[in-house]
This record gives C-alpha cells, structure tokens and sequence, in this order.
C-alpha cells in the first residue's frame, strides 16, 4: 500500500490525508500547503552546526544525519511537508562513478562521459547501493508521523548534462553537441539514467516516501521540439516507472515556461512552475487534470515582510482557479535566506488560504 491509498477499516493516521497530498491529488482542502525546495539545509543555522566538518556526500550516506537535516525545517517552519535530504549525484556516486561535490562548485565528475565506451560507467542501480536510504527514510516515517515525506531524483537530461560537461556549465556545449551530433549515443546515455532515477525513486517509495518529485535543474536550456525528441522519452520513462505505486509525482525544471506543457506530458501529477510564468498562465500551459506547484521568486524573501506578502498574495491570488496547488518557490531556498523570512511566509499562507 502506497501513501497515496486510503487504508481501509482504519482510524486515518497516516500521511493520506494530508494537505499536501490532497492538494497533489486536487482534492479540496483546509488551506494551501507549503513547502521549499531545498528547505533541508542551505538557511538554517542548526543545519550548519549539524554539518560542520562533514562532506557533502558523506553527509548523505548517513542514516541519522539524512533524518536530523530533513526534520530540522519541519520542525522550525510548520511547513507541509518534508523533503528527503539527499543531493542529486547521490545515485551516480553509489553505481561507483568517481565525482565529489566541490564546496562552491558543485558535482564534479572526474570521468566524464563523451564517448559509448564511457557508458559502461553506468551500471544497474541496487537496492543495496543505497541502503543508507532506506534506512533513513525508515527513521523520518517514523518521526514525521502524518507530515508526508517527498522523496527526489534528478531527471536524466539533467544528470547528463553534469556527466558530459565534468561539472556544472553555463551554456551546456558539450551536452547539446552529443545531443545533436550523436543522437543514438544521447539516447542510450539518458535510458540508462532513467533507469537508474527510476530505480532510486522505487528505493525512497517504497521505504515509505509519500510523493516523489524529478528535478530537472538545467532542462529550461533547451527549446521544446529538442525536448520532445531528445529528452520527454527518457523522464516519461522515470514516471511510466513508479506509477504503480500510486504516489504523486512531480515534475520540476528552472527557465521551464515554453516546456511546461511538454512537463506535464511527460506524467506527472503536479508541474512545479519557477517565478517566471504566473500560475494561471501556467496551468493555461499545463492543461486540465495536473496540479501545479509554485512559485514566488526566492529572492523576494530578501525584502521587508510587507513586500513578501504583497507577493505571496499574488501566487494565491492566480492560483485561485486551481483544483490543484501546493505553494512553493520557483527555485531553491537561498543560502543566505533569513529562516525567519521562510516562518512568515508559511504561516501567511496557511491565514491567507484557511478554507
């Protein structure tokens, strides 16, 4: 039984009937629910203190600093819902690729992949791999108790662009020259990522993660036919995978507005929108029967508190027609971001929203 089956013949304690959920399922429901990507860490001076001295990836390979991280905005903020504290790369390290996380940099990739002899790095993802995740998401169950869990991966186009480039990029050169040069080798490369997401994702789903979401960072640097050819088949392939299990999924990119409803096609539940599109444009791009996720831009979090609700205001204000909204940002928490900032907000629209 998933997260997203009612349990039948029982008092309801679980996750099932939480805001959030509901509202990834577009149900009516007592208030908006809330929730930040990259809520776990980043702003908050207890994830620093937590992680002093501690790598990156070795911080996610962890058991009981994964559940301390990820409950630490829970507790502070009130928010909706809790996102498992992991890192993209955390699959790619586990298959035995040798990439670290550089402070200041990100994922840098030692061996990057540029030719079909490359592939051969990636392997099968195993269950036993990443048994640090099962057993993390069994401790944060346990804790979070009805507040839902989401577990994430990134999206394939994503994790090739950081293997192709060795690391983070700018304009992704390399990455759209195999793309456009090699269409085969591109296509072989991003199955072979699909399948190891969709193997990550059933790890967290069925260790007891409540909705999951792909996050597909650098995809908004593509125009929406190379979308449609070179990348929707292998995310539709992530999603085709874990839609069994019956639990939202969410589909999340940055600089996405002329690929959303390609986002949506490619099936998930809930698009997540960045600050750039308003959410009743959105859902107009969307189309009917998705839920949407989003979308103040992080920054306004920087401005005096009148401004941050005038805006706020904005996001439910164009998602008032919505069946389906969980209010979010339209990227990450900012490192520097006043936690405090990130409390108001959460507690704005829960007043704001109260059905």
């Amino acid at each position: 039984m998933s997260a997203n089956d009612e349990p039948a013949g029982q008092q309801q304690t679980g996750t099932y009937h939480s805001a959030f959920l509901k509202a990834c399922r577009r149900e009516p429901v007592p208030h908006t629910p809330v929730w930040f990507m990259r809520q776990a860490g980043r702003s908050l001076p207890e994830y620093r203190k937590v992680r002093e001295g501690i790598a990156m990836l070795d911080s996610c390979m962890r058991p009981d600093l994964v559940t301390e991280i990820t409950l630490q905005p829970v507790r502070r903020h009130n928010v909706d819902a809790a996102i498992y504290f992991s890192d993209i790369v955390v699959p790619l390290k586990a298959i035995g690729i040798d990439l670290d996380i550089k402070p200041g940099i990100g994922p840098v990739v030692e061996n990057p992949i540029r030719t079909r002899a490359d592939l051969e790095q990636l392997r099968a993802l195993e269950p036993g791999d990443v048994s640090y995740v099962t057993e993390a998401i069994g401790m944060l169950v346990r804790e979070l108790g009805s507040t839902p869990l989401i577990g994430f991966a990134g999206a394939p186009f994503t994790l090739a662009s950081y293997l192709i480039e060795g690391g983070p990029s700018r304009n992704h050169e390399r990455t759209k020259a195999l793309m456009y040069g090699d269409p085969q080798l591109w296509a072989d490369l991003l199955d072979r990522l699909a399948d190891i997401t969709a193997a990550f994702l059933k790890v967290q789903i069925e260790a007891g993660a409540s909705a999951v979401q792909l996050f597909d960072s650098w995809v908004g640097a593509l125009a929406p036919a190379d979308y449609r050819r070179s990348v929707m088949p292998a995310s539709a392939k992530v999603f085709r995978a874990v839609e069994d299990y019956g639990v939202p999924r969410i589909h999340f990119g940055v600089g996405t507005g002329e690929l959303l409803g390609l986002m949506g096609e490619a099936g998930a539940d809930v698009v997540g929108v960045d600050w750039r599109v308003p959410l009743d444009e959105a859902a107009r791009r969307v189309g009917p029967g998705k839920a949407l996720q989003g979308n103040i831009d992080p920054a306004v979090l920087f401005a005096p508190r009148e401004a941050v609700e005038t805006k706020a205001r904005e996001v439910l204000d164009a998602a008032a027609g919505l069946e389906g909204h969980v209010f979010n940002l339209g990227h990450g928490v900012l490192p520097n971001t006043d936690p405090e900032a990130l409390t108001r907000l959460v507690e704005y629209v829960h007043e704001q929203s109260a059905r």
